[in-house]
């Protein structure tokens, strides 16, 4: 089936049920439909539609009118550089982008911008889409400073989508928070995996995914999922008090490291939810791996850089682990970039594993390198960091994950990162930074870790910025490190 037609599915059997709710605006499956199909009628016949939009009734309906229509979606950031955005409708073939709010693509000539989703000449009937038609594409960043685009189609979600509606007990009555914006795929999560089961998709502004608490409550939330810097800024917003999310029943985490400590907020303030660790990179939609705490505390694995287990791939993936490099194979796994330059080194063949080479396109059975690195621990993935983040120090191989790690558990210390700076003479040095008062945190480190290890300079930031998916953007903290170190 395709994501429009599992949507059709749900509206069939519960039209009266409450499919989105974004403030104070309700609609049930029947008026969601009718307004994807008002909007499917303004872009019928395109091949890819552009949506500049976000946390909107607009939003979502031109979501599903888009996919009605036959088209891919291709979600843009509406706060996010103009010329990206456009890069990116070139890239992915996209005339017409649905926005809205005033700003990005006002002027923009070449594009065909739409305000209303509904101003259409008349509705649009459910086009002829194939499971092997692509339902949407998301761009990721590029080592070479180029977003790379990832086409997800139908069938990627054919396993996925039943098996998450299964294992979370989605169904009417479920209320789950959508804390993404749409140009990070775990909101595609949240949204199919509630319509198709026919539950309530609710939406939360930026600010409020910070209080969850207050949120959940409020709006008697039955499952979130969001990225864990969430619970690091909650908490330091006082916004996670022990026992406030006594009704909370599903916790899912995924898009970074979950720490331990982190985990160990998140049950205090809603100990009745269980709580999952997901891993997945866009290339295997959405997410591919999973660990459930278990109960109670005290049986929770004590791993060497204190964070949560990934677990172990769905049934119907596979998983190898190349050099410490994750590799999988699969259903969910994509076929391959937009732009095919990008698959060159991705991907592995053959039970020698060997590397595509360029000019190879990927087939069904081959891997795909994740360039994330793991080990198993007790019989489960762990994840270390990227490939990229091991450094050396010294001629010695560093962690920068074990160091935070480390730092993290000094009482004064809320959240910490560690980047890798050059200096002037070539050499690798380490900054820490670290948010909360961190009385004596060098001491401390110092104690704790080896010489080749210690962060040669120190800097305290009042937060952690985050980027547009809620993570910790790491990149702008290595260039404020940077500028400290030069000024």
């Amino acid at each position: 089936m395709t994501l429009s037609a599992w949507f059709e599915a749900a509206a069939d059997r519960h039209p009266d049920g409450v499919a989105l709710e974004v403030g104070d605006e309700s609609l049930t499956y029947r008026e969601l439909r009718d307004l994807a199909e008002r909007f499917a009628g303004a872009v019928s016949g395109l091949d890819a539609v552009g949506l500049c939009a976000n946390r909107t009734v607009v939003a979502y309906s031109g979501y599903l009118g888009a996919l009605r229509a036959g088209a891919r979606v291709v979600p843009l950031d509406p706060d996010g550089p103009f010329e990206r955005n456009l890069g990116i409708c070139r890239s992915a073939g996209v005339d017409v982008v649905l926005v809205d709010r005033e700003g990005t693509f006002a002027d923009e000539a070449e594009l065909t911008v739409l305000r209303d989703g509904t101003a259409a000449a008349g509705r649009a009937e459910p086009q002829a889409t194939s499971p092997d038609d692509v339902a949407y594409v998301l761009f990721t960043s590029g080592s070479t400073g180029r977003p790379k685009g990832v086409p997800i189609k139908h069938r990627h979600l054919a396993d996925y989508l039943p098996l998450c509606i299964e294992r979370y007990e989605v169904g009417p009555g479920a209320r789950v928070a959508q804390t993404f914006d749409l140009t990070f795929d775990p909101s595609v999560f949240s949204m199919f995996v509630t319509w198709c089961a026919g539950g309530t998709l609710v939406v939360p502004t930026r600010e409020e995914v910070l209080t969850p608490d207050r949120f959940v409550v409020e709006r008697g939330v039955t499952h979130w999922f969001s990225v864990p810097s969430v619970v690091s800024i909650a908490t330091r917003l006082r916004a996670l008090r022990p026992g406030a999310m006594p009704d909370l029943r599903w916790s899912l985490f995924a898009g970074e490291r979950l720490t331990l400590e982190q985990a160990r907020t998140w049950v205090a303030a809603a100990p009745a939810s269980v709580l999952e660790n997901l891993y997945g990179p866009t290339e295997l939609t959405i997410t591919c791996t999973a660990y459930r705490l278990p109960r109670p505390v005290d049986r929770w694995p004590a791993t060497p850089n204190r964070t949560v287990p990934i677990g172990m791939p769905y049934p119907h993936l596979e998983a190898e682990v190349v050099d410490e490099e994750l590799c999988l194979r699969g259903s969910q796994r994509f076929d391959g970039y937009l732009d095919p330059a990008d698959d060159e080194g991705r991907f592995m063949r053959g039970e020698d594993l060997r590397p595509l080479g360029a000019g190879e396109r990927p087939e069904p059975e081959d891997w795909y390198r994740t360039g994330d690195r793991v080990r198993y621990h007790d019989g489960e993935l762990l994840f270390l960091g990227r490939l990229d983040d091991q450094v050396k120090v010294h001629g010695y191989r560093v962690e920068l994950g074990e160091i935070e790690a480390v730092l993290r558990e000094h009482p004064a210390v809320d959240e910490a990162v560690v980047v890798a700076l050059e200096s002037e003479r070539g050499e690798t040095q380490l900054c820490g930074l670290y948010c909360g008062r961190g009385d004596g945190v060098a001491d401390y480190a110092q104690e704790r870790l080896p010489a080749y290890m210690l962060p040669a300079r120190w800097l305290r930031v009042d937060e952690f910025p985050v980027n547009a998916n809620g993570k910790i953007d790491r990149g702008r903290l290595r260039r404020l490190a940077h500028t400290e170190a030069s000024s």
